[in-house]
């Protein structure tokens, strides 16, 4: 069969992105038996798409199609008009998978992946037209998706308490995109970041990471220790700003991540909601202790390895840091035997057996 997937999210280097680019290389690696073609839109980055997606078909035999057509314009055409079938653009296909922005119609069957429903969940938490995409996208993959990909459980919860039909959902877990750096590789980010002492690692600044009361917890768990609080994502209109004991490092390039979290004494990631939680699998394969909440997807996640906390308890996470600090080589066993479970190759294993499943 020929399968279309939308690789448009690889070049904003986002969950998403990482998303189809490990789920595509490893289809390529494991199916030989199927056509793959791989196409996306963009309109100032176009040549950046092209160039991404063409480094994912090299050695294989897919083949990919790119169109100018922005984000922005995507969202009229196929969310709000709904008109434009993806095969004007494309040409015929047995399959197609959609991203996360964008529902084309197909005269094809299609799936999709939802990753997580954090605008419908937490609206407070998401610009006001990036809710109304969503929603608009949803209505079309309630009505027209025949599999609905998600990355866990909690996902499925979620989306069957929004009307979805839990016979459509099919929950195939992500996995984590770093791996442990040496210990040559620690050292060399902790010197260009200036990084001296011991310190505790917090990834990602939107407003759903839960970024004050952990700076708070943090110094309330700190006391008596030589310690610091490393914060990395861009400055999401948090007024983010370094203060006693507390950094933010800003963008971080991938490069830098692993060694970075490799180096850190606990991952500390007390989110309000994760359609998964990616980096506490990356912080259990870099053989860091984990500090999670203990709500949305984060305890399945982490299935016993993590420390879980309240996290809108500023006392229970400062708490679950204390207790992650005295106990740190129990929680680096049972995250490396956690993480054993999640890889690229299994995901794209299980997301093939969806496609065959839809097409028979």
């Amino acid at each position: 069969m020929r399968i279309a997937i939308d690789m448009s999210p690889i070049i904003y280097g986002t969950g998403v992105s990482k998303y189809r680019q490990n789920l595509v290389k490893n289809l390529l690696k494991i199916d030989t038996q199927n056509e793959y073609l791989l196409y996306g839109g963009s309109m100032r980055r176009l040549a950046e798409l092209r160039l991404k997606i063409d480094e994912v078909v090299s050695g294989s035999t897919a083949t990919s199609k790119t169109y100018p057509i922005p984000p922005r314009l995507a969202d009229i055409i196929w969310n709000k008009l709904h008109i434009l079938p993806i095969e004007k653009l494309i040409g015929q296909a047995d399959l197609i998978h959609t991203s996360d922005w964008a529902e084309p119609p197909s005269s094809n069957i299609k799936i999709t992946t939802i990753h997580d429903l954090v605008p419908i969940v937490l609206p407070k938490f998401t610009p006001k037209l990036v809710r109304e995409t969503h929603r608009e996208r949803l209505k079309w993959v309630q009505k027209e998706s025949k599999k609905i990909i998600v990355p866990s459980n909690s996902t499925k919860i979620d989306l069957i308490k929004l009307g979805f039909d839990e016979n459509r959902i099919a929950v195939v877990y992500e996995a984590p995109n770093i791996s442990k750096a040496s210990d040559q590789e620690v050292l060399e980010v902790k010197k260009k970041y200036s990084i001296r002492e011991d310190y505790i690692i917090m990834i990602g600044t939107n407003l759903r990471k839960n970024i004050v009361t952990a700076v708070n917890a943090f110094h309330l768990a700190k006391y008596g220790k030589n310690l610091k609080l490393i914060i990395i994502g861009e400055n999401n209109g948090l007024k983010l700003k370094d203060e006693r004991g507390v950094r933010f490092l800003g963008f971080v390039p991938d490069n830098d991540l692993a060694p970075l979290l490799t180096g850190s004494s606990l991952l500390l990631f007390p989110s309000l909601y994760e359609g998964l939680g990616v980096p506490i699998l990356e912080a259990y394969t870099c053989g860091v202790p984990v500090v999670t909440s203990d709500v949305s997807s984060m305890p399945e996640v982490s299935a016993g390895a993590s420390i879980l906390v309240d996290p809108y308890d500023v006392n229970s996470i400062a708490d679950g840091i204390k207790e992650a600090l005295s106990k740190p080589k129990t929680l680096i066993a049972k995250g490396l035997a956690r993480v054993k479970d999640f890889s690229w190759a299994k995901t794209a294993e299980e997301t093939l057996r969806v496609y065959k499943e839809v097409c028979e």
